[in-house]
């Protein structure tokens, strides 16, 4: 096992040079760099253009630039942001770290919801619990993220007037907006992460709501195919009991494109979660991203790139392992 790790990490060095190079590339192909905005105001002088142009290295050739950017990030530098002459790693640490939070709140929350919904749905095919559970889904499918989330926006504060109106309650049940409240800094560590967790809770629904609704419908029909096959005949022939036969002998082979799916799940999560952060005003990584984008600080943006594409290579990685946990008839050597 360690060794096809090894080459797994081997075999990925020359995935990772060509995004990032192709990511590289396609920013020099962006018409001007961070210096020709600035060049165009009129405090600026030529004089100090040129020289951050040299500071900077855009002066020279872009393969040049790409081959000592990437002599940095092998030592862990992911360069210097233009806009705030910062180490980019510094400026993108608490938006990964934000976007993270919501990222791993919808997988807990996929997992957690999809595949008890599945199973259910699968045992009681046709029923009108089956059928009510192909609408919703259908409609977590259906709807953007963004949307979802304007709506459930508007309808807890829809719910706040009814409740003030009715009980004299002027608190949202849930907050809609930002990361933690007003006054966060004055709280103790234990209320802090209270407050993020609750914050989080509505916007980390919403990005793992398609992701639910589709891994529901997978494992719905994965079930229903291998309750009706011989091996489980066999099993119920045996007298072992439904929860059994259900949970031990069908959901274990059903579960296997769950595992397979992990590896695109973080890097999907993570682009369906940008929307939603901008909605709820989310300091997370597409804030990041697009302010960064409309500088044209393209270290800052390569930066993100390359934890994003980490994050899908170990992904990959983490499933390919994890495939041979729920299926011993792959093996590793």
């Amino acid at each position: 096992m360690f060794a096809y790790i090894v080459r797994r990490f081997i075999n990925l060095i020359p995935t990772f040079i060509g995004a990032t190079l192709l990511a590289f590339l396609i920013s020099q192909l962006v018409p001007g760099d961070f210096l020709t905005q600035r060049a165009l105001e009129p405090n600026v002088r030529p004089e100090t253009i040129e020289r951050l142009r040299t500071q900077f290295g855009l002066d020279l050739p872009w393969p040049v630039q790409y081959v000592r950017w990437m002599g940095s990030l092998v030592q862990g530098d992911l360069g210097l942001s233009f806009s705030s002459n910062q180490p980019v790693t510094n400026l993108i640490i608490s938006p990964i770290r934000n976007s993270m939070v919501l990222v791993v709140m919808s997988l807990v929350m996929l997992y957690a919801i999809a595949i008890p919904v599945g199973v259910f749905s699968a045992v009681r095919q046709y029923s009108a619990a089956d059928q009510i559970v192909s609408a919703v889904s259908y409609f977590g499918l259906a709807i953007p993220n963004f949307f979802f989330a304007q709506v459930l926006i508007l309808s807890l504060f829809v719910i706040r007037s009814w409740t003030r109106e009715t009980f004299g309650y002027n608190d949202l049940l849930l907050p809609v907006a930002q990361m933690t409240s007003s006054d966060y800094l004055d709280w103790p560590w234990y209320r802090q992460w209270w407050d993020i967790f609750v914050h989080a809770l509505m916007p980390a629904f919403v990005v793992a709501t398609s992701g639910i609704a589709g891994f529901t419908r997978v494992l719905r029909a994965q079930m229903i195919e291998y309750l009706s096959s011989d091996f489980i005949r066999t099993a119920r022939a045996k007298g072992l009991g439904q929860r059994s036969v259900t949970y031990k002998h069908a959901l274990r082979p059903a579960i296997i494109p769950f595992v397979a799916g992990i590896g695109g799940i973080l890097p999907v999560l993570i682009g369906g979660a940008g929307l939603v952060e901008i909605v709820v005003s989310w300091p997370g990584i597409t804030p990041t991203l697009l302010e960064a984008i409309s500088r044209q600080d393209i270290y800052v943006v390569l930066g993100l790139v390359v934890i994003t594409t980490i994050l899908l290579m170990v992904g990959n990685l983490i499933s390919d392992l994890l495939l041979a946990v729920v299926d011993p008839r792959i093996r590793y050597d």
